[in-house]
């Protein structure tokens, strides 16, 4: 088999893998460029000159962003399986646990997100309005959206021979991708393998962007409290949005029910080392 081209650079805070038969041409890489660049001008609550951070400062309405209608209704769907512990107004909450602009990772107490965060954020294909100055933070899929954004803007150059891989969501389109399931107490170890293709596979885990005294950056929106339960999660879904959306639906309660609706296979491990997953999950698990 002929080596395969690879195309590494990082966005949003993480590194980023693309992998394809073929190097991409400069006019693809800029095409990704300014996708990503315009994703992050919206979403990012780690910049100031953000719409994200324009809207905490002065809530009020924007034109909506591309991806605003697609996130948010998906956020509504987290939020009413998971008892509002999922909710695009958690970024407050995680400033105060450290997770902030500065990454300060100093903890300043718990603060619960808005619990009427549907009277607050509304959205259309046109605008977006938040009726008071709140942060919003996509964490909980907008990875998973970019990653998708990406799949769709590099076909043309592609076809249907595309990996990319960004640090936890990765989407395959083709030849079948086997991904190792990191063992969250282990980075070393994985408990299982999974074979992706034609899919997309997205994982998180509370050992990533963990710090301080057992803080880490799943919340529990409705406490501002940091999740136990559940230490690492696995979702695999037709679009690598709704698979992120999964992963994080699955540290809480309701997280199963919504997979199994939307169609998502799963695994989860608990505190304890319990190990949990789907039915029909094609997951090849070592414990």
């Amino acid at each position: 088999m002929s080596e395969r081209a690879v195309w590494s650079f990082d966005a949003i805070g993480t590194a980023w893998e693309i992998e394809t038969r073929d190097p991409l041409p400069s006019s693809a890489r800029a095409a990704v460029a300014g996708l990503v660049a315009d994703f992050d001008a919206a979403w990012s609550r780690f910049r100031p000159d953000s719409l994200v951070s324009q809207l905490a400062r002065e809530g009020g309405t924007i034109p909506a962003p591309r991806d605003a209608a697609a996130m948010l209704e998906t956020y509504a769907e987290l939020s009413g399986a998971t008892c509002d512990a999922v909710n695009p107004l958690v970024g407050e909450s995680l400033a105060r646990r450290g997770y902030d602009a500065t990454y300060s990772f100093a903890d300043r107490g718990a603060v619960a997100a808005p619990t009427d965060w549907r009277e607050l954020v509304r959205w259309s294909s046109d605008t977006l309005e938040l009726r008071a100055p709140a942060l919003l933070d996509v964490g909980a899929l907008g990875k998973g959206r970019l990653v998708d954004l990406v799949v769709e803007t590099l076909l043309p150059w592609a076809g249907e021979d595309l990996v990319v891989d960004a640090s936890g969501d990765l989407a395959a389109r083709g030849a079948v991708q086997r991904v190792g399931l990191e063992h969250p107490y282990d980075p070393a170890r994985a408990i299982g393998v999974v074979e992706v293709t034609d899919a997309a596979l997205c994982a998180s885990a509370t050992n990533r962007r963990a710090w301080g005294d057992g803080l880490h950056h799943v919340l529990d929106a409705r406490t501002g409290e940091p999740v136990r339960a559940i230490v690492a999660t696995w979702a695999i879904a037709p679009t690598a949005m709704r698979a992120d959306a999964a992963a994080t639906a699955l540290f809480f309660e309701g997280g199963p029910e919504l997979a199994h609706a939307w169609g998502v296979e799963w695994v989860r491990m608990t505190s304890d080392g319990r190990v949990e997953w789907s039915p029909g999950s094609k997951a090849e698990l070592f414990t």
